[in-house]
């Protein structure tokens, strides 16, 4: 059964089991129990969906919930180390203790506005993510039958929302006025309005001996 682990919060670390099993896997196998020809663990993200970007929230009450599905892993790590390598090229730790969770793990909701109020020095940036998840084998294992392969496959981004700003406050189009004057002031801009007045006049011209 997948477990929700929130930020924050504090757990307690699972026994490591075997979760799925590809041809010749077993429940709770052995490094010489692994066949040799046999594929490497991997994950398969079911949340959000990694076949496009999702855009969340840094805002009060904003959680967001990954969560993935094991396929090929005989041996469950250990741990996972969960993080977020930023555009920028800074990382965040995803999860309550730097980013590490049981290795039978398979959601993890994260609090990006409680680690921005916690982190002042390293806040998040409103920009696009790679969320980067590996086990015992640390982030550049070699993929190996049974063992859970390092992934990076799934990409999101955080935007910080702006306040709502009433039109009583005393808000105004900071562009709208200037266009208006560089239309006015514009010659190309008094040359269509004056084609079109000719244009205007001289079809009612027509009109009017057609009517009469």
């Amino acid at each position: 059964m997948a477990r929700v682990l929130v930020w924050g919060a504090l757990l307690r670390r699972a026994s490591p089991i075997g979760i799925t099993g590809g041809p010749g896997y077993t429940s709770g196998a052995t490094a010489s129990s692994v066949a040799a020809n046999g594929e490497a663990g991997m994950i398969v993200f079911t949340q959000p969906p990694a076949q496009s970007t999702s855009y969340y929230k840094i805002a009060p009450g904003e959680y967001v919930t990954f969560g993935w599905n094991f396929t090929y892993l005989a041996v469950t790590p250990t741990s996972l180390t969960v993080s977020a390598v930023c555009d920028n090229g800074n990382t965040y730790p995803i999860g309550p203790t730097d980013g590490v969770i049981p290795g039978n793990a398979q959601s993890l909701a994260w609090y990006p506005y409680g680690y921005q109020t916690a982190n002042p020095s390293l806040p998040l940036a409103q920009a696009s993510y790679t969320l980067h998840i590996w086990g015992d084998g640390g982030p550049s294992a070699i993929p190996t039958p049974g063992y859970l392969e390092p992934n990076s496959q799934l990409v999101f981004a955080l935007y910080t929302p702006q306040a709502y700003t009433p039109l009583s406050s005393g808000w105004q189009c900071a562009g709208c006025g200037g266009a208006l004057e560089q239309f006015k002031t514009h010659p190309a801009s008094l040359a269509l309005v004056t084609t079109l007045l000719v244009i205007f006049l001289s079809g009612f011209t027509t009109l009017r001996r057609v009517w009469d």
